[in-house]
């Protein structure tokens, strides 16, 4: 039974995670002629357009993608609380689902980051994945390096973010135990 609820679990998270990437590509307005927006959009759109006609976006935020992220992460849940257990407790599930998006969206956050941190270790700055990755990350570090003063060349904004990452997910799983 674990291995069944292992690749549920992996199959819904990890469409989940391009779903998210689709709306943060958004957000931040990437380069979509990208190969790694192209993926991410041509993976996302045969359940994203459809949604489009019916759920309008709210200036830069696609709501339809939204919707869509939620309702994944809503069915993720119910199907492993069926395949668990025989039951599906819809009420505390449509709850359960936005602090599990959040802590997707946080998780992703942090393995972008993280990657982005090892590839300039190793990188040349060619790599179309890490022109992406620089564009959904640097709004988040852009304001902390205003703040620290420079180090040398060594750039701490990432770890200064992490460390906030992981001080939200202690306080999440603080509020939220089980998170």
């Amino acid at each position: 039974m674990q291995a069944v609820l292992f690749l549920i679990d992996t199959a819904f998270s990890l469409y989940l995670m391009v779903m998210i990437l689709r709306l943060w590509l958004q957000l931040v307005r990437a380069d979509f002629y990208n190969p790694f927006s192209q993926f991410v959009v041509k993976a996302t759109n045969p359940l994203v357009l459809p949604l489009r006609r019916v759920i309008p976006s709210l200036g830069r935020l696609d709501t339809a993608s939204l919707v869509l992220a939620y309702s994944i992460m809503l069915v993720k849940l119910l199907v492993l609380q069926l395949v668990q257990s025989g039951q599906v407790l819809l009420v505390p599930s449509l709850v359960l689902s936005v602090i599990f998006l959040v802590k997707e969206i946080l998780t992703l956050l942090f393995w972008i980051l993280v990657i982005r941190a090892l590839l300039s270790w190793f990188s040349q700055g060619r790599s179309p994945v890490e022109h992406v990755m620089h564009q959904l990350t640097e709004p988040l570090l852009r304001p902390v390096r205003n703040i620290l003063p420079p180090l040398g060349g060594l750039d701490l904004s990432v770890l200064v973010v992490l460390v906030g990452l992981q001080f939200l997910n202690i306080l999440f799983s603080n509020w939220f135990p089980g998170f």
